[in-house]
């Protein structure tokens, strides 16, 4: 059966949703094309050179992104630290009263911004809402808060954050930090992500600033603008959410600064399976890992098994990735009509056709080295619209064994390939749950739970749940990651307020040059 666009879905009717909400921040190209302007300086202002956005969804042109130069950015940077110093001396109950008006006007717009995400960055509808209503949820908790995170003495930093954070959670990750680190009163820069999200970004900024908060939106090269974002004086702290080889780079122009910081970064999260027998229990567990591609950080790509196990996690692990549903997120049969449920997909394409086939180049040199293939899925059968692009599309494969070599068997993967080792001691499973020389999160999938906590104390990841999954966590939870995985501070609950802020007591949970210290998980 032929499959169609669900009605009201198309990207020009989403388009012209979000400029009938933001029309301030919307302009055109003189051929007509839309393009978003950067928030600087105050307000909306078409600077910048124009460069068109592709979705990964069918590799057609969205929008175009106006880039700007490293002079441009400079200028935004000075005038958010002058808006900095203005929001630092505004009563709380002001700040408080502001970011509940943003919250109100972003929950109007809550599933236009969801839909804006399915389009940019491919994420499943159940999924997209997800993300906003993370966000949303989130820093409602923390206005409720705020004020006991900010007493004994804690103000705000000497200058606005700087965010540069990827494309695959703008609105839970971002926006939710953003309007945190507002709340304790800071300013807040953020550049666009090159890759995905700038429409979403550019709505959820223009009702931000309709509030009267200071923030900065700015699109432009990483590799032009990361000297202004993380080394201008100005800047009072440095948070950045990303790949190892861009978060390195951040990381090294800090060195010679005592500036705030928290870099977050992906490691190789590992599942280790021991002596364990619950496999109903573990098969939810899988079936919920491929969410979202597993384009993210806290994802889960290494299964780390006993090798008297093997067979009995493969009777429960390969019928699951088997029915795993990917596709179009917005194809529907010829029977769909308004008010029915968009297609229900575990994910979508990858963020881009180039990583899509970056990752198919890393199983391909594995399985040239060396890995088995246990499974290689393929795009046939899956929901797509005649004549539609998929190069952006990748189906699950599972290899067994990667060579040593690979860069599979070292590096997350950021799609939905799975590798599994197999041991034979439990020196051996924490050595190869361990391989990435840290991580954010890592499970243990053992019947013996006083066994598991004591393996738990030597796995290098900040996060390590016992039978089930660990996740970045809500409200309440701190996050962060050990080794290379994390640099600076760490967030989550009271520890992302004082990330963003100076006084009180003690001294910061992190990773630093010169200690590390961790909360309880």
């Amino acid at each position: 059966m032929a499959l169609r666009l669900a009605d009201g879905t198309s990207w020009s009717d989403t388009l012209a949703r979000a400029v009938a909400a933001a029309p301030e921040a919307f302009g055109t190209t003189p051929d007509g094309a839309a393009t978003l302007h950067n928030l600087v300086e105050g307000g909306w202002r078409a600077v910048g050179t124009p460069s068109p956005v592709r979705t990964p969804v069918d590799n057609t042109v969205l929008v175009n992104l106006a880039r700007l130069d490293a002079e441009a950015a400079r200028g935004a940077v000075a005038h958010a630290a002058a808006a900095h110093r203005e929001w630092a001396r505004t009563p709380l109950a002001e700040r408080k009263a502001r970011v509940d008006d943003a919250l109100d006007a972003l929950t109007a717009h809550r599933d236009l911004l969801a839909m804006l995400l399915v389009w940019e960055i491919g994420k499943p509808w159940r999924l997209a809402c997800a993300d906003v209503d993370r966000a949303l949820d989130g820093v409602r908790w923390y206005v409720q808060e705020i004020d006991r995170m900010l007493a004994h003495g804690r103000e705000p930093l000497p200058g606005p954050v700087s965010n540069i954070a990827s494309w695959n959670y703008p609105m839970s990750v971002l926006v939710h930090a953003e309007l945190v680190q507002l709340l304790a009163g800071n300013a807040v820069i953020a550049k666009t992500p090159s890759q995905g999200g700038a429409v979403c970004l550019t709505v959820a900024h223009a009702l931000m600033r309709r509030a009267g908060l200071p923030a900065t939106l700015l699109s432009g090269s990483g590799e032009e603008l990361s000297e202004v974002l993380v080394r201008a004086p100005e800047i009072g702290a440095v948070a950045f959410v990303g790949g190892r080889s861009n978060g390195g780079k951040v990381a090294a122009a800090l060195l010679d600064s005592d500036k705030r910081h928290f870099i977050e970064q992906e490691g190789l999260n590992a599942w280790g399976i021991w002596n364990f027998s619950q496999w109903d229990l573990l098969a939810a567990h899988l079936k919920k890992g491929f969410e979202y591609g597993k384009q993210r950080c806290t994802a889960y790509p290494r299964f780390v098994v006993q090798r008297d196990l093997v067979d009995e996690f493969l009777d429960v692990y390969l019928p699951v990735v088997r029915s795993v549903r990917f596709g179009h997120p917005l194809a529907v049969g010829d029977d769909w009509s308004a008010g029915d449920p968009l297609p229900e997909l575990d994910f979508g394409p990858l963020i881009s056709a180039a990583k899509a086939e970056e990752l198919r180049r890393k199983v391909d040199e594995a399985v040239r080295g060396g890995a088995v293939p246990l499974h290689r899925g393929k795009l046939d059968g899956a929901p797509f619209l005649d004549g539609q692009d998929t190069s952006a599309y990748v189906a699950p494969a599972v290899l067994l064994a990667p060579p040593g070599r690979s860069r599979l068997m070292h590096a997350e993967p950021f799609g939905p390939v799975d590798t599994i080792v197999v041991v034979d001691t439990t020196d051996e499973l924490l050595a190869q749950m361990n391989a990435s020389n840290g991580a954010l999160v890592a499970s243990l999938a053992c019947d013996d739970e006083e066994l598991a906590g004591k393996l738990a104390v030597d796995l290098q990841a900040f996060k390590v749940g016992i039978n089930k999954p660990r996740s970045r966590g809500d409200r309440e939870e701190p996050f962060g990651g050990r080794g290379a995985s994390w640099k600076g501070a760490f967030v989550g609950g009271d520890l992302l307020v004082q990330a963003v802020t100076v006084g009180g007591d003690g001294r910061l949970y992190g990773n630093f040059p010169d200690y590390s210290s961790y909360p309880a998980t």
